[in-house]
């Protein structure tokens, strides 16, 4: 196990000549913060296989429903909301990671599914992401970890 580096006060690291507010309002600003360099560290690992973070979400989402998804549904599971699910299909699409079918029935609803070089990157992504994860996160030890799981779940819930 590697040492852990001393955690770095927010109010240092954002060089703010001003205390917080509210402990409510270090608590929000620590959650995005966190948030932001743990997404921008993971667009970094990704960038060699031409994805962003959103798009390696949308593969491990059309992964697990091989039958396939319209856009509302995928726009609604994506851990990041974006506001232009179609571009970012079409955009997919291009790269050859999914296919969108017209329904024979009603030729307003488009399917879309993972395509086998899809199904190939995300697959071969699964160890890499899960050896950032672990750089990212390891260091909390599982204990901690299902806690701050716990306290994020609940302060989602009030939502």
């Amino acid at each position: 196990m590697t040492a852990t580096r001393p955690a770095k006060d927010l109010h240092a690291e954002l060089k703010m000549a001003r205390p917080f507010k509210t402990v409510e309002q270090e608590l929000l600003l620590n959650i995005v913060r966190t948030a932001a360099v743990l997404e921008h560290d993971m667009g970094e690992a990704l960038k060699p296989f031409g994805l962003t973070p959103t798009q390696y979400n949308v593969l491990r989402i059309l992964r697990g429903t091989p039958e396939g998804l319209c856009r509302n549904e995928v726009g609604e599971r994506l851990v990041t909301r974006v506001p232009d699910v179609t571009r970012l299909l079409d955009r997919m699409e291009r790269m050859g990671l999914i296919e969108r079918r017209r329904s024979g029935d009603d030729r307003r609803f488009v399917t879309t599914r993972i395509t086998e070089k899809g199904l190939k990157l995300v697959d071969k992504l699964d160890r890499e992401i899960c050896g950032i994860h672990e750089r990212q996160l390891g260091h909390l030890g599982e204990k901690k970890a299902r806690e701050l799981i716990k306290l994020l779940s609940e302060a989602r819930a009030e939502l």
